[in-house]
């Protein structure tokens, strides 16, 4: 093999060599995972020895002490690589000099724990080597305002990153994902260097990832966030789909989407601590992760919905490049929609303790003030409703013409749009749409929907038939928009209902497990009222039900076991502490045997009634 790479001609070997540095970026990033995974083991084994721990603390998530200093790993492995296979550019140069200098002062951080404006002042030192480099998001025709966005940017991301490391695997993953986003931006754009340097940074946090993703047993830290996330924020400086685009809109819509999770979450934790009276900067266990895992989530499955989330946003990124400027706004505004929900259903979820909410709306009456006008969401509702029909008929006119832009039939949208979203608000108001609870929407909600979009149809055509008489105008297109309009109106009614489908039931640690016998209306009924009351402190488990119809099958994901005969094997089987009786046509003789059977094996029996008691106003 030696003789055989001799004969060779010396030009021949340097171009081969180029090529597979220059030409391989998929080679750089499993070159660096392998790297980063020796790395972590030795840093893991370093801080353990040394005692770099990260205790458990009240107002942080993680169970047990843990390892730091993890971006030691993830920084050696970049700069390693870096400077050995990525051809060095002067923005390559620039991007991983301000990221450094972020790290070694996360690294000063992470060994002295300096203050939050030491930080900050890092901070601006890194935003300004970026900045006097020449890079810089050009959003606007100002080179001072660009200058102003990208400290922001850079600012704003870095300690996006920072918060959202407040669960095993979460930054990580997410930063995983936002940088694969970029590299295929970059590789679409014939970016070689800065493909072959996000591919090295991906592997790093890949390598990195197998020791960090639940249970973790070594945490990034300070030097690790502030690396990462300054890492991220000023690599899309370099992104063409995103800094130098053909339509103003990806030049504002691409960074933001890459990294929309960090962004989504900073905003989400912000807002309620403010609206809680608590500080932006103390830290908390109220994150978007939290809440999730309140809801009843698994941390691993908390954790994989937001990776989820993240690959949503990065496809929406690189698909704004292809698609036209309204399509794209239309997308991007369905998901914003989408997240807005998201976020308004999360904020609902109990974090903190009720004595703390009552002191903090005490203490900031203003912000209670806003919490009590936000219950009512009707000003929500509306503005929601606006941008559906809005959504919908601009999806009507694509469904059924393709692209509308330039043509007629984009000056027809444009004139009537405002007529639409009048005369639509107005039926949704005379039907009643509004008058319903978003968690409790059911059949009859659906009807009064379709009656509001039913009688927004034919004012609607009434509208224009007044107006333009109805000239070059399809009836196709209004047949459509309300048929999208119903569906939209609906699913995001139902969307509080669907989350609650899609994320297990949390239910207390200490509940008692309990069996619901009657597996029909009132057991279903019962069933509720226990989900939706935590305090009361049961874990359903089944329902017990003496038709033979009814065994085996499911209501709400759980399951109907005999009653006749299995009483007793299925208590033992499932641990069960509590029977509830829920319908009141078993025999007087049957619940007498039951009750006896309950007494023997230990089980507590009850019916299960809603008590009306009167008030009492002494």
């Amino acid at each position: 093999m030696t003789f055989g790479l001799r004969v060779i001609p010396a030009c021949l070997q340097v171009k081969s060599v180029e090529a597979l540095r220059i030409l391989n970026p998929l080679l750089a990033g499993i070159v660096a995972l392998i790297v980063s995974i020796g790395i972590t083991a030795a840093v893991r084994k370093f801080a353990r020895t040394h005692g770099y721990i990260a205790k458990p603390k009240l107002d942080r998530w993680h169970q047990r002490p843990t390892a730091m200093l993890g971006g030691v790993a993830i920084f050696l492995t970049t700069t390693f690589l870096t400077f050995l296979w990525v051809p060095l550019s002067s923005d390559v140069v620039i991007v991983f000099s301000g990221s450094a200098f972020l790290f070694f002062v996360g690294l000063i951080d992470d060994l002295l724990h300096i203050k939050p404006y030491q930080k900050l002042v890092g901070q601006i030192i890194g935003v300004a080597i970026v900045v006097g480099g020449g890079l810089s998001l050009p959003w606007t025709d100002s080179q001072v305002l660009n200058i102003a966005i990208t400290a922001f940017w850079l600012i704003g991301i870095t300690n996006a990153i920072n918060l959202l490391d407040n669960m095993d695997g979460l930054a990580t993953g997410i930063s995983a994902i936002a940088a694969i986003t970029l590299a295929i931006g970059f590789g679409f754009e014939g970016q070689v260097s800065e493909l072959v340097l996000i591919s090295v940074f991906i592997g790093a946090l890949i390598g990195f990832l197998v020791f960090n993703f639940n249970p973790a047993s070594i945490f990034m830290g300070d030097c690790g966030s502030m690396f990462v996330g300054f890492f991220l924020a000023s690599s899309v400086l370099l992104n063409e789909i995103g800094g130098r685009s053909r339509s103003l809109f990806s030049v504002l819509a691409v960074p933001a989407l890459i990294l929309l999770v960090p962004i989504f979450d900073t905003t989400l934790v912000t807002v309620l601590r403010k609206l809680w009276g608590r500080k932006a900067t103390q830290g908390g266990r109220d994150h978007t992760s939290h809440r999730l895992v309140a809801l009843g989530l698994s941390e691993r499955s908390a954790v994989l919905m937001l990776y989820g989330f993240a690959l949503m946003a990065g496809a929406i990124s690189l698909m704004v490049k292809e698609l036209r400027t309204t399509q794209s706004i239309a997308m991007i505004a369905l998901f914003i929609v989408i997240l807005t929900i998201i976020g308004v259903y999360l904020s609902k979820v109990k974090v903190y303790e009720e004595q703390q909410e009552e002191l903090a709306l005490q203490n900031k009456a203003a912000f209670g003030f806003l919490l009590n006008i936000s219950h009512k969401r009707r000003i929500f509702e509306v503005i929601l409703d606006a941008f559906l029909i809005t959504l919908s008929n601009y999806a009507a006119y694509v469904l059924l013409f393709g692209p509308i832009e330039d043509t007629a039939n984009w000056t027809l949208f444009l004139n009537t749009l405002p007529i639409l979203i009048v005369v639509k608000l107005f039926s949704f108001l005379a039907v009643g749409v509004y008058r319903g609870i978003w968690r409790y929407t059911g059949v009859r909600d659906l009807v009064t929907f379709a009656k509001g979009v039913g009688l927004g149809l034919i004012l609607s055509v009434v509208a224009i038939l007044i107006l333009y008489r109805f000239q070059n105008f399809s009836r196709a297109v209004f047949v459509a928009d309300a048929v999208i309009l119903f569906l939209s109106l609906s699913m995001s009614r139902m969307a509080f209902r669907l989350f609650r489908h899609f994320i297990p039931v949390s239910y207390s640690a200490d509940g008692r497990r309990v069996l619901i016998y009657g597996a029909g209306d009132g057991g279903e009924l019962v069933l509720r009222e226990l989900q939706n009351n935590p305090a009361l402190k049961y874990k359903p488990v089944g329902f017990l039900d003496d038709d033979p119809l009814k065994v085996d099958k499911v209501i709400h994901g759980l399951p109907v076991f005999a009653g006749n005969g299995s009483i007793r094997r299925v208590c033992d089987e499932n641990e069960i502490e509590e029977i509830l009786i829920s319908c009141k046509g078993i025999p007087g003789e049957r619940l007498r045997e039951i009750r006896e059977i309950c007494i023997d094996i230990g089980v507590v029996l009850q019916r299960a009634t809603l008590k009306i008691e009167p008030l009492d106003f002494e």
